[in-house]
């Protein structure tokens, strides 16, 4: 067996039942996972040949550090905090890893992986087990949620927030591919699948209720309990709205938010040129 199939099974046994007699065991086994996944080793979704799935064992682990973990004290300035001692900050080497976290508050966990050239606009927050990889963008107020995977050259731009998940535990996390864009304040949330090369306009919100409009194709795109919503790669989606149905809906004109794809990106075209243009 490997290392990491040895990880894999001392977290399946002891999440089963934490006994005083094996806390200690499963605190060091917790710190072994941050090990791995704050070094990119294992990762909290992964993509197969059917598409992005959860690694149960992965968020299994990561639940047991919450289980076994002692609030404590953490000194820092202004003012001391307070949080579970399994989950401190991530020890982040900057010059050596090639990662840029300016200054103004950010934090990053343990557990999360940052690829180089990553850069963290402050402030930032990147949770547990989130995985970002080479030259992305985390603006300011932006929040990478627990288990959240960004791809290469993403740009989370001031605001937008990917929400965490780790329960259920088969339950896929927010996925953001490769070249996406998530516009400012935009909400991606609940195991959403953002395509690679997507653009998310300003204030698009996307959960796994939302409906998707594809003004392009005439097609829908919804998500379900077992099927997250997925946004097809190159997809520019947009806030729109439809009528409110009802005598008062009609009276007073009201209208449902609708978020819709209005255009697909081509080779040639950016993203920042793309959303001006599908924004006019």
């Amino acid at each position: 067996m490997t290392d990491l199939d040895n990880l894999r099974a001392d977290i399946e046994r002891l999440a089963g039942d934490v006994t005083p007699d094996t806390v200690e065991e499963s605190r060091a086994t917790v710190g072994r996972l941050l090990t791995a996944l704050g070094g990119g080793r294992v990762r909290a979704a992964e993509k197969g040949p059917d598409g992005w799935t959860a690694v149960e064992w992965v968020k299994t682990g990561i639940l047991l550090a919450f289980r076994v973990g002692r609030t404590t004290e953490i000194p820092a300035t202004p003012a001391s905090y307070f949080d579970r001692d399994t989950l401190p900050l991530r020890y982040t080497r900057g010059v050596e890893e090639n990662i840029r976290i300016v200054p103004g508050g950010s934090s990053v966990r343990e557990g999360a992986y940052l690829a180089e050239n990553v850069v963290i606009m402050p402030p930032a927050f990147v949770n547990i087990g989130a995985y970002v990889d080479r030259g992305a963008m985390i603006d300011s107020h932006a929040l990478v949620g627990s288990c959240a995977q960004v791809g290469c050259r993403v740009h989370l731009s001031a605001g937008a927030q990917l929400g965490g998940v780790l329960e259920p535990v088969g339950l896929r996390p927010v996925i953001v591919e490769d070249d996406a864009l998530v516009g400012g304040n935009a909400g991606v949330f609940e195991g959403t699948l953002v395509g690679a090369r997507a653009v998310i306009a300003p204030g698009v919100q996307l959960t796994a209720s939302t409906t998707v409009y594809d003004l392009v194709t005439g097609e829908t795109h919804t998500g379900g309990p077992d099927r997250p919503l997925s946004i097809p790669e190159a997809a520019v989606v947009v806030p729109g709205s439809r009528p409110a149905r009802g005598e008062v809906a009609e009276r007073h004109g009201l209208h449902h938010y609708v978020p819709l794809i209005v255009k697909y990106r081509d080779e040639r075209t950016d993203a920042a040129t793309a959303l001006e243009e599908a924004l006019r």
